[in-house]
């Protein structure tokens, strides 16, 4: 008789638990593309996961770095990731002649934040781990800061660290 009594109030338990589960939601979620070290700044390149990770493979493979501190929502890192992410000289050079890493976040060297801690902005760090600089972009306030219609600066500045890695080094 106990075993029976046992058996109704586990069957009972089991209904009322499940008819007082809240109903499901029908309405299908956005699908979402997994996220890259990329970040939208080139997929097909083969990023950096840390600065420490860029310079090690900088050295092990005498390659320059390029360091882009930018925000997610930030509109001026946007429009820059996006004429970046376009611009088939640039992620041809990043994929063959650069180490290249983007970061969200500052990191504890301050040499990368010589003029202050902005962003967009890009560095470029040599194998010996010098950060280069003396290659900047067009404004005074900003030396590393880019804007889309600076990507041929870009482009000669990129040319720039891999013309210094070759004298210099």
């Amino acid at each position: 008789m106990m075993k029976g009594l046992l058996s109704a109030l586990v069957v009972l338990v089991a209904v009322s638990s499940s008819l007082g589960k809240p109903e499901k939601q029908t309405t299908p979620k956005a699908k979402r593309l997994p996220q890259t070290l990329s970040r939208g700044w080139g997929d097909e390149l083969t990023w950096a996961q840390t600065y420490e990770e860029a310079l090690f493979r900088s050295r092990s493979n005498n390659k320059p770095v390029i360091v882009i501190f930018h925000l997610e929502d930030c509109p001026h890192s946007l429009a820059l990731k996006k004429a970046f992410a376009e611009n088939n000289e640039i992620q041809k050079m990043a994929d063959e002649d650069f180490i290249i890493l983007n970061l969200v976040f500052e990191t504890t060297d301050k040499h990368l934040s010589p003029d202050g801690q902005y962003v967009p902005r890009i560095l470029f760090v040599d194998p010996s781990m010098t950060v280069r600089a003396d290659i900047t972009g067009r404004y005074s306030n900003r030396l590393y800061a880019y804007e889309p219609s600076d990507i041929s600066l870009l482009v000669s500045n990129m040319k720039k660290a891999k013309r210094l890695l070759k004298t210099e080094l």
